[in-house]
């Protein structure tokens, strides 16, 4: 092989010329070319006296090489997976772990990264780059540089063999929400989905040659079939085949059963912690956290638990007597709540998801964010249809600040085959100051799965998926809109993971108000706005069993945390006898044995959620009582928006998170604009 674009230089990835072939020796050939400039690095600073110019600035420089050769393959393997590029991935995992590890408890790095802080030039150091010196010191310890030669070597073999586990939870995940589909020939047997659910199964279908419909487990397939069908039958078996994914359990029992997985990963985990000292992986987790204490995270989830689980049985005993009254169903089973729910909510404020998809064309909604954010913030947008992309779907754009860009994003909506479920935000390129002086742009990826555009009309969202785009894009704009030049602390880097929703959460407030929605939402035909009406009925259902939801999140924060901080090797017994306590405590919800939820729960065991899932709920009352700011002085206000800018999101993590939110909001953070932004009421 002549040239490998792996290990070429290129503002942005050259998406066309990756091969599969190309990665496995680019990470070789770049892991082998860094350890040696690593030692002669450490060698050097040692003798000379360790300073920024002559360790760090060096050693970020390798990472970064490294970091961008690696960002495509991996978002390639999770938006376009294929068999040839998996291999060569996870080919790569467990060379990339060894390199961490290796890097991790480099005794004579650790030592000059020491000396440094010990020396009078760190006090001339600026704030990112002292930052980025203290979490390499506390990384350092976290990765057992202290340790004897013995727990070192059982400490790299454990991260090895996590990092192998996460990627065949994700892959067992993706092919067993890929393997199961149900074709329907016969529309009468789909009677109650809308017309862009039919669209979309209709799509399917085609898309594989076969006649009518083909129901899978995508997302923008399985929840119409749930929320819509009438067919009873028809619900029950796409909902048991969705929550039996990857598990004993439903169509494909044992097929890609995750449960083998997340034992040996909760052991490992477990075992990972007490080797460092920590008694739990949740103590362990705590150590680059807000939190404290496994304590204070389980005081903050318990009392909100205590002020939503009352109000969740009231909303759901409204919803049984109406589910008796209206629609004959005696006993509610999980696979009539979502059916049920959404006919309550239509019943009692006449709206309904498919109402609003109309006024929701997605080239509208992303020209309504884009016009959100250069409202607060003073940046402009431009599309760079040049720009290399990995799809035909994915648009490239730069964020514009006096005619000057200061970032880019790939904007990648829509669901497809090959592509892992959800939505994320990921880094591309990282902004920090460069060797030759200059400032390398922080460029993102901004990851959804909406329902695709079917023949020449533009794809249609429904206002959930607008404030997911909205949630994800609040990610994109705390990493891009950063002025940090350190690597170690720019953007999303070096925050606390449970201040790292703050962001995102935030931007979701604009989708709920009059001033944001004119910017929005747009008839598909007409143009025209949001009708007051159906505006007022959007805002009245805002809060439609919103004590269910918070009581839903609450259960699998509970469960993430409890897991990780309780049972030290358990049977995949015992962490389904642990689910099924948390949400006998906390669920109002019929339950089914069958249930798999936790074979599926990517978050906590193929993300970095593990002993973090909390981290939603944390950071939602931050972003709620930092959005009560705009409230009180105009949600468009320019002095909130630069405020916001300033002192949240252009740190990055260079400060606390608490100091961060303390300089924006002049208090301490209060419970309360998430009650209220929630309708829970004071228990």
């Amino acid at each position: 092989m002549s040239r490998n674009p792996l290990l070429e230089r290129h503002t942005l990835p050259p998406f066309a010329e990756i091969q599969p072939e190309h990665v496995v020796p680019a990470i070789e050939r770049l892991l082998d070319d860094n350890r040696t400039a690593i030692e002669r690095l450490v060698e050097r600073a040692l003798s000379e006296s360790p300073t920024w110019e002559n360790l760090a600035a060096p050693l970020e420089a390798l990472n970064d090489q490294l970091a961008q050769a690696w960002s495509p393959v991996s978002h390639l393997n999770g938006t376009m997976n294929s068999e040839s590029l998996r291999e060569a991935y996870q080919a790569c995992l467990a060379k990339l772990s060894e390199y961490s590890t290796w890097l991790g408890q480099h005794e004579g790095l650790c030592q000059a990264y020491q000396a440094l802080r010990d020396s009078p030039a760190y006090a001339r150091l600026d704030e990112g780059q002292q930052r980025s010196v203290d979490n390499t010191l506390r990384d350092f310890r976290l990765a057992g540089v202290d340790l004897p030669a013995d727990k070192k070597a059982r400490y790299g073999e454990i991260q090895a063999r996590l990092s192998a586990l996460a990627n065949g939870f994700s892959n067992n995940l993706l092919d067993a929400t890929q393997s199961w589909h149900k074709d329907v020939t016969d529309v009468a047997a789909l009677d109650g989905l809308p017309d862009s659910a039919l669209d979309t199964l209709r799509a399917n279908a085609e898309a594989k040659g076969v006649d009518g419909y083909r129901i899978t487990l995508d997302f923008p397939s399985f929840f119409p079939v749930v929320s819509y069908a009438h067919d009873r039958e028809l619900r029950r078996e796409v909902y048991t085949a969705f929550v039996t994914r990857a598990s004993d359990q439903g169509p494909d029992a044992g097929k890609f059963d995750n449960a083998p997985i997340i034992e040996e990963l909760l052991a490992l985990r477990r075992e990972l912690a007490e080797l460092l000292g920590f008694s739990s992986y949740a103590d362990y987790s705590l150590a680059t956290k807000m939190a404290d204490s496994p304590q204070e995270v389980l005081d903050f989830l318990g009392d909100l638990a205590q002020r939503a689980y009352p109000q969740a049985q009231q909303e759901y005993a409204e919803l049984a007597d109406y589910a008796r009254d209206e629609l004959g169903l005696t006993e509610l089973q999980p696979w009539d709540i979502g059916y049920a729910s959404e006919k309550l909510r239509e019943a009692r404020y006449a709206i309904s998801q498919e109402q609003l998809r109309p006024y929701f064309p997605a080239p509208r909604v992303i020209d309504g964010l884009f016009k959100v954010v250069e409202t607060l913030y003073g940046v402009s947008f431009e599309e760079d249809t040049e720009a290399p992309r990995y799809h035909p779907d994915v648009r490239y754009y730069q964020i514009l600040e006096q005619g000057e860009p200061i970032a880019g994003f790939y904007l990648d909506l829509y669901a497809r085959e090959g592509k892992r479920g959800g939505a994320w935000m990921d880094e591309c390129r990282v902004r920090r100051a460069r060797e030759d002086g200059r400032i390398q742009l922080p460029v993102a990826y901004l990851t959804c799965n909406f329902t695709r555009p079917v023949g020449d009309k533009p794809a249609l969202l429904t206002h959930d998926e607008v404030t997911t785009l909205f949630h994800e894009f609040g990610h994109g704009l705390h990493h891009m809109l950063t002025k940090q030049q350190v690597a170690d602390v720019s953007g999303i880097n070096g925050v606390a993971w449970d201040a790292v929703e703050l962001p995102s959460q935030f931007m979701e407030n604009f989708c709920w108000e009059r001033e944001g929605l004119d910017l929005i939402a747009g008839h598909v035909d007409t143009a025209a706005k949001l009708p007051g009406e159906l505006l007022e009925r959007l805002q009245a259902a805002r809060n439609f069993q919103s004590a269910m939801g918070m009581a839903r999140q609450l259960e699998f924060s509970l469960f993430d945390f409890r897991l990780h901080l309780e049972l030290a090797a358990p049977s995949a017994a015992e962490v389904q006898a642990l689910l099924d306590e948390v949400r006998d405590g906390l669920s109002v919800l019929p339950k089914v044995d069958f249930n798999r939820f936790q074979n599926g729960f990517g978050h906590i065991f193929a993300g970095g959620y593990a002993a973090g899932y909390y981290s939603y709920k944390w950071a939602e009352v931050l972003s709620a009582d930092a959005y009560s700011a705009f409230e009180e002085a105009g949600i468009f206000d320019a002095d909130t928006g630069a405020r916001f800018r300033r002192e949240i999101l252009e740190p990055g993590g260079a400060r606390d998170a608490a100091e961060l939110f303390r300089a924006f909001r002049g208090r301490e953070p209060s419970v309360e604009p998430l009650l209220r932004h929630t309708g829970i009421r004071a228990a």
